[in-house]
């Protein structure tokens, strides 16, 4: 388990040069140069232990807009802020981002995750939703993919995450449960240990991609009903995801339609902001919390003038 706060050990710079290797590698074979390993697949494991504390004593803590944590990247003047959410439809959460950045877009632009806008903001007209979904599901169909999403459209844009791993994913969070009650009984000591257990025996390989381990469980479900603890959800995946191209080529080996539906659809969120924002003075996104390290590795290469939107086309 990995505390909410930075340690106050300092990075040496043997431990920066560390970090700066890690992202400099664009591939698995990359990493296989850096760690010891057998393979490029024990070499993602390896690189993602050794990579999480070292992010963790990076990090610092996360800025706020009106109560709202994110990241924060300035792209050609403008900010673009990523506020990873845990878009459980709760009362709380609802309450929190409606009160903290409704008021803010007198001064910019609120783009939403496709299925979240309906959940918080279906109220607000200001309040727009990117076609990063729809974009993705073209894109499988596209590439011939056997589509798990296609049948939940007609539900509705918003329920196809939550029912992407069907029978295995209810299991899942059905065991996540029973474990987190054990917690309340026995301890946080003994939820942690059979936590770690109950992951290793009922997450795969695309799961370890996709953050769907009983920590992330554990502090989604948390922060869905206490907003205040959505910095501590958005640590963890900030610390626990290697760099964006790392994980989309292990989950693009392993499940490419879920790498489309998940880590590619980041790349597209921060293109779509960029594209559309205009001369907004500032501008938030609102994403699902897995989806925020990775949306803002995408507005950092926009910032570095290694991306550009232009000719971007809405689908």
């Amino acid at each position: 388990m990995v505390p909410d706060e930075p340690s106050d050990a300092s990075l040496s710079a043997a431990d920066r040069e560390r970090l700066a290797a890690f992202r400099a590698a664009g591939s698995l074979a990359d990493i296989h140069s850096l760690v010891e390993a057998t393979d490029e697949h024990e070499a993602y494991l390896v690189a993602r232990t050794e990579w999480r504390p070292l992010r963790h004593r990076e990090l610092s803590p996360l800025p706020a807009v009106g109560g709202v944590p994110g990241s924060r990247v300035v792209v050609d003047g403008t900010p673009f802020w990523v506020h990873g959410v845990t878009h459980a439809d709760t009362d709380a959460e609802r309450g929190v981002l409606r009160e903290g950045l409704l008021p803010a877009l007198d001064d910019g632009t609120l783009y939403c995750e496709q299925g979240i806008r309906p959940m918080y903001f279906a109220d607000a007209p200001t309040v727009c939703e990117m076609d990063d979904l729809r974009w993705a599901m073209a894109r499988c169909r596209e590439e011939g993919l056997d589509s798990h999403v296609e049948g939940f459209a007609e539900r509705g844009l918003d329920s196809v995450l939550s029912d992407l791993g069907g029978l295995a994913a209810t299991f899942r969070e059905a065991a996540f449960h029973l474990v987190e009650t054990g917690g309340d009984l026995y301890g946080e000591r003994f939820e942690a240990a059979l936590g770690d257990v109950a992951s290793g025996f009922l997450t795969d390989h695309a799961d370890l991609a996709t953050g769907r381990e009983f920590e992330a469980f554990r502090r989604s479900r948390a922060a869905a009903d206490d907003p205040t603890r959505l910095a501590a959800l958005q640590r963890y995946y900030e610390t626990t995801f290697l760099p964006q191209p790392l994980e989309r080529e292990w989950l693009r080996r392993h499940d490419p339609e879920l790498e489309l539906v998940t880590h590619a659809r980041n790349e597209r969120m921060a293109d779509y902001a960029v594209a559309h924002h205009a001369s907004a003075p500032s501008v938030h996104l609102v994403v699902g919390a897995a989806h925020q390290p990775g949306v803002r590795y995408y507005l950092e290469r926009h910032r570095d003038g290694e991306r550009d939107a232009t000719g971007f086309e809405v689908v």
